[in-house]
C-alpha cells in the first residue's frame, strides 16, 4: 500500500540532489467557535505520505543518506474519545513505513537539528506566511550556532517546482482511483437527470448528487457543486443553488466527487422538462461538436492549447451561423468577439486538486501532452438576457459539456463517458 508513496519520496530526493525537504499538511480551520470545517489534508503532503491527520510535518533528507521523518500528534486516548483514532508516532512509523517518527510537539527542537549542515532547503516558499515565519525561525536557530562550525542551508528552493511535475503525470494507481471517482460522479449525474422536474429547487437536485457521492464511498464533493437553472447557467461559478427550476429552461450541473484525495469533474446541461427546444438544441449541438473536436486533439505530442484551438474553430463558425457574431472565423477569433459567449478556456489539469498543479507552458511554449496526464475538456456557450444584440430566442441559454480525459499512448480515454450527452440519449433517459 505504501509502495508508490515510498517511490515518490525517493524520486523527490533524487530530484533535489543534496538537501532537505520540509512539508507541512493543512491546518484545521475553525468554522465558528469550537466547530471546525471538515478537514482535508494538504495535497502535496498526502502525495508523499498517505497520512491524513492534521498537525503533521514530513521531512525528507538526502545527506548523509536518504531518510524520511514524520512528526505527528501524540497518541492520546482521552482525545480519541472525543475526536477519534490517532496513530501517534509509533503507529505512524509502522503504518506508513517512514524511517523515523516523533511528536509534533518536538518540531521546534528537532527541525533545526535536521537543517544543520544541509546545503539546500526545499519547502513551499510563500505558501503560508505563518509557515514561512516558522521555517525562518528554524533557519535562524541553526545560524545562531555558526561559531560552533554548524552551517545553515545557503539555498532555498520551492519544492512545488519538483512536485508539480511529478503530480502532473499520474501513475497507474492514481489513474485507477480517478476512474473510480469518475464512475461515481457519472452515476450522480444520471441520478440528477432522472430526478429533475419543473418546480423543484436547485438544491433538491444538488442533494441527489451528494447522496450518490456518499453512498458510493466518496468522501466529499471535489468542489462546490454548480446546479444552475435557466439564466443562472450563464453565471460561470454559480453556487447559490436555491432557485426554482422552470418548465422550458435548461439546467447546467457542474459537479464531481473526491475519492481518496483525487477529484472528478463533470458538467452536463439538459432540459428541466426533458425536451430540448429548437434554440436550445442549436446551442447544445454546437457545444457538443466543439467538445468532440477538442477531444480529438487530446493525444501525446500535441500541445496543451490544441484542444482549445479546435473548440474555438467550431464555436466561432457556429456563432457566425447563428447570427451571434459577424465576420469570418479568423476575424472572430482574432478580435475575440467570441468571448461575449465563450469566455473561459477549454480545460484544465485534473488530479488531487480539481484545478490541478502543473505548468501549461514551458519556456514560452505550450506544454506537450504526455501519457498519464489528466485534463478536462469543457467548451461552453453563455448568452445572457441583457445582451440586446443577440436574437431573443437564444437569451438566457447557458450550455457547458465537460468530460475528464486521460492521455494514453494512442490518444485519450474519456473516463466520464458513462453520462449521456447526445440529445436523444438525454431525452430518452429523462423520459424513462
Amino acid at each position: 500500500m505504501n509502495k508508490e508513496y515510498i517511490e515518490r519520496r525517493k524520486r523527490l530526493a533524487e530530484a533535489m540532489g543534496n538537501g532537505i525537504a520540509v512539508l507541512r499538511t493543512a491546518p484545521e480551520q475553525v468554522r465558528n467557535r469550537d466547530a471546525h470545517h471538515p478537514y482535508r489534508f494538504d495535497s502535496y503532503f498526502y502525495y508523499l505520505s498517505r497520512f491524513t491527520e492534521p498537525n503533521a510535518v514530513l521531512v525528507i533528507t538526502t545527506d548523509p543518506a536518504p531518510k524520511t521523518v514524520l512528526l505527528c500528534r501524540d497518541k492520546d486516548i482521552e482525545r480519541e474519545i472525543w475526536d477519534g483514532f490517532r496513530y501517534g508516532p509509533d503507529g505512524a512509523r509502522e503504518t506508513f513505513e517512514v524511517d523515523e517518527a516523533y511528536s509534533i510537539a518536538q518540531a521546534d527542537e528537532l527541525l533545526p537539528k535536521l537543517l544543520e549542515n544541509q546545503p539546500a532547503l526545499y519547502y513551499e516558499v510563500g505558501g503560508d506566511p505563518t509557515w514561512d515565519n516558522r521555517v525562518i525561525g528554524w533557519l535562524n536557530a541553526v545560524r545562531a550556532k555558526g561559531r560552533s562550525g554548524v552551517t545553515a542551508p545557503t539555498e532555498i528552493h520551492d519544492v512545488r517546482s519538483i512536485l508539480d511535475d511529478m503530480r502532473l503525470v499520474k501513475d497507474a494507481s492514481e489513474i485507477e482511483t480517478m476512474k473510480t471517482a469518475a464512475r461515481i460522479s457519472a452515476r450522480a449525474h444520471i441520478r440528477a437527470m432522472q430526478s429533475t422536474r419543473p418546480g423543484m429547487k436547485e438544491y433538491e437536485v444538488e442533494a441527489e448528487l451528494l447522496h450518490e457521492f456518499r453512498r458510493s464511498g466518496a468522501q466529499s464533493p471535489a468542489y462546490t457543486s454548480i446546479v444552475a437553472g435557466g439564466a443562472n447557467a450563464c453565471v460561470l461559478h454559480y453556487v447559490d443553488n436555491n432557485a426554482i427550476l422552470k418548465d422550458g429552461d435548461l439546467l447546467l450541473i457542474d459537479a464531481g466527487c473526491e475519492l481518496n484525495g483525487y477529484a472528478s469533474d463533470i458538467t452536463r446541461t439538459f432540459p428541466v422538462d426533458g425536451k430540448f427546444s429548437g434554440p436550445q438544441r442549436d446551442i447544445y449541438e454546437l457545444v457538443l461538436a466543439a467538445q468532440a473536436a477538442a477531444i480529438e486533439q487530446v493525444k501525446p505530442g500535441n500541445e496543451w492549447e490544441d484542444p482549445h484551438r479546435a473548440a474555438l474553430q467550431i464555436l466561432a463558425q457556429g456563432f457566425i451561423d447563428l447570427g451571434l457574431c459577424q465576420g469570418t472565423v479568423d476575424s472572430v477569433i482574432e478580435s475575440e468577439d467570441y468571448k461575449k459567449f465563450y469566455m473561459h478556456r477549454t480545460g484544465h489539469w485534473l488530479g488531487m486538486d480539481v484545478h490541478d498543479v502543473g505548468d501549461y507552458k514551458r519556456d514560452g511554449a505550450w506544454r506537450k501532452l504526455e501519457p498519464g496526464m489528466v485534463l478536462t475538456v469543457e467548451p461552453g456557450c453563455y448568452i445572457r438576457a441583457d445582451d440586446d444584440d443577440v436574437p431573443e430566442r437564444f437569451r438566457d441559454i447557458g450550455v457547458r459539456i465537460e468530460d475528464d480525459a486521460v492521455v494514453t499512448r494512442e490518444g485519450s480515454e474519456i473516463i466520464t463517458r458513462d453520462v449521456p450527452k447526445a440529445i436523444a440519449e438525454i431525452e430518452t433517459l429523462m423520459a424513462g
